[in-house]
């Protein structure tokens, strides 16, 4: 039952804009995931200090039976999926784009109904991390061609930290990094050193980051979520889905292909994306009216 579980949220935290904890609360498993995690970090910590008794005490309260069946079925799903979205972002840039883009608008309606007011100090939070990023990533060339280990490593430990933001995808990280492309394709190919890099990195945001993130929920959640709005907002820029999507890698030619372009599309180009950014949507808020209406308040708020 917990591998079914994890195919759910695998099949979920793949694609940008849809997180996997939302899954986990759908499936009434949130908090024991939450809790896990935090466990786990705390003693990935521990052990990085040299505490290794400590570290196999705070391990002990992990929920093992139920963590490593979830973390499998999460593997699988992201390991079936990589490919036919890898295939779709070099043979469909634009449609994926689309679709990516109605995944993450969704999720700013979703997390902007999280905290309980909106000051004007979180509202100019939001807009200047919106704008900052805005700018921000129209500087960057496109998508990581061919990332040093160092990259790798880091977008590990920031993809992860994914797990306890409220609303947000580590897919959407890798996204806003540029590593998104590469990472689907590391998966596909079995590019075991890029992937072990990754997997390192995750472990390391894990035990360093992921403490720090929670106390910060738990003491500023709603600034960190206007923070959060802020970042999505921006991100957009990159979901452009003209002239070129989210942005691919033409492994024939090595062109980097970018997507954070603002051209405006044709008009026979412009039906599908549209489409697909709609019909995302309407699935994206159909799972959080049900999450709501089942389980309580939306998916995050940790206060």
């Amino acid at each position: 039952m917990h591998v079914l579980r994890g195919l759910c949220m695998g099949a979920a935290d793949v694609v940008p804009g849809v997180s996997g904890g939302t899954i986990a609360l759908l499936l009434g498993i949130y908090d024991r995931l939450i809790d896990s995690a935090r466990n786990g970090s705390r003693s990935l910590g521990l052990l990085l200090r040299g505490d290794l008794r400590a570290s196999l005490t705070r391990a002990a309260t992990v929920e093992w039976a139920f963590l490593l069946p979830l973390l499998v079925g999460i593997g699988i799903a992201v390991t079936v999926l990589a490919g036919p979205i890898e295939a779709g972002l070099a043979d469909h840039p634009e449609s994926m784009a689309g679709l990516f883009l109605g995944l993450v608008l969704a999720s700013i309606l979703i997390a902007w109904r999280i905290p309980g007011s909106w000051s004007r100090g979180r509202v100019g939070l939001t807009a200047v991390v919106a704008v900052v990023l805005f700018v921000a990533l129209g500087w960057q060339a496109g998508p990581v061609a061919d990332p040093s280990a160092a990259i790798l490593f880091a977008s590990g430990a920031v993809a992860i930290c994914a797990m306890i933001l409220p609303g947000i995808s580590g897919a959407f990280l890798l996204l806003m990094l540029g590593m998104y492309s590469h990472v689907l394709a590391a998966v596909d190919d079995r590019m075991l050193g890029d992937l072990a890099l990754f997997g390192l990195g995750a472990i390391a945001g894990l035990a360093l980051f992921s403490p720090l993130l929670g106390r910060m929920l738990e003491r500023h959640h709603d600034l960190v979520l206007a923070a959060l709005v802020g970042l999505m907002i921006g991100s957009l820029r990159v979901l452009w889905p003209w002239p070129n999507g989210v942005g691919v890698i033409d492994r024939d030619s090595t062109e980097v292909i970018s997507g954070a372009s603002l051209d405006w599309p044709a008009t026979s180009e412009i039906s599908v994306p549209l489409l697909l950014a709609t019909a995302a949507m309407v699935v994206v808020l159909s799972l959080d009216t049900l999450s709501r209406r089942h389980l309580g308040p939306t998916p995050g708020k940790t206060r």
